[in-house]
């Protein structure tokens, strides 16, 4: 065989099997390490027991939410567009924005463990800008999908008795 030969074959054999154990060590990531990093959001929707479905954050919702490898995550989630407070400082917002504000948006943190049999994240909350969340025990999701560019999962106990599906994509 020719020396240059040799070398292309050798040379396409090792990028092959690069490629596979890279391929192998996302396949063999936990979902604790998949999930580690920022995702922005997607979409988030309110599914009502009749099966009929509303944006929760509108039409193009806005957030971020980032796990730690350490177990701390934190959320932001909010309408594209929330209200400018026309007093021009956060303290003197009139009732109507303050509503529309409170109503289109949420943040909260704390810590996270995963379940990789039963595909569930508990999430413990540390703080949160709705606080009847607070005091009620562990938040549970159930991861519906995670690749190393999606996460998608349910909240099955939404306040308002409803389901809530959220969509992230992995943040660039």
């Amino acid at each position: 065989m020719k020396p240059l030969t040799t070398l292309a074959i050798t040379i396409t054999l090792l990028l092959n099997l690069g490629a596979v154990l890279f391929v192998g060590d996302i396949v063999a990531q936990s979902s604790k390490e998949q999930i580690v990093g920022a995702w922005t959001l997607v979409s988030a929707d309110i599914v009502r027991p009749d099966g009929s479905k509303a944006a929760a954050f509108g039409p193009n919702p806005r957030g971020i939410m980032i796990f730690s490898n350490d177990g701390y995550f934190a959320l932001v989630q909010m309408r594209a567009e929330l209200p400018r407070i026309a007093a021009n400082s956060r303290d003197k917002g009139t009732p109507e924005e303050n509503k529309a504000i409170v109503e289109g948006s949420i943040a909260y943190f704390g810590t996270y463990s995963i379940n990789e049999a039963d595909k569930v994240m508990t999430l413990k909350l540390a703080g949160t800008t709705y606080s009847n969340l607070l005091g009620g025990g562990d938040q549970k999701r159930i991861i519906t999908s995670l690749t190393p560019d999606e996460l998608k999962f349910t909240n099955p106990r939404n306040p308002s008795g409803a389901t809530l599906e959220v969509g992230w994509k992995r943040a660039k």
